[in-house]
């Protein structure tokens, strides 16, 4: 399953706390760019049958069903260097990426 660090959970929670018609944080994979998949970061307003609704401190995280595989045992990140800040996708699936950074392939 996906885990965040304690740096993700609190930059969720603020962000959640000026969404209060939204339920969570909405994860997932599509394709994409030169290496074929790219990741998707929104907030979800509903879940569907087709979503796996996961908790951690709090922090709800909606998952398409059909994205689970391919972000079985990531950790999101939440990282500050110096002026920038950016959420960082920690995954172990992932086997090669663009030069770019914004996409990727992965192993299953």
């Amino acid at each position: 399953m996906i885990t965040l660090t304690s740096s993700a959970v609190e930059r969720v929670r603020e962000m959640m706390a000026k969404r209060e018609d939204h339920i969570g944080l909405r994860i997932g994979v599509t394709k994409s760019g030169c290496s074929g998949y790219s990741y998707a970061l929104d907030f979800a307003e509903t879940a569907t049958d087709n979503d796996t609704i996961t908790e951690q401190d709090g922090v709800k995280i909606v998952i398409e069903q059909s994205s689970l595989a391919l972000l079985e045992g990531m950790e999101l990140d939440f990282v500050k260097q110096g002026l920038n800040q950016s959420f960082k996708f920690n995954n172990p699936n992932v086997i090669s990426s663009c030069g770019c950074g914004e996409s990727f392939s992965v192993t299953k």
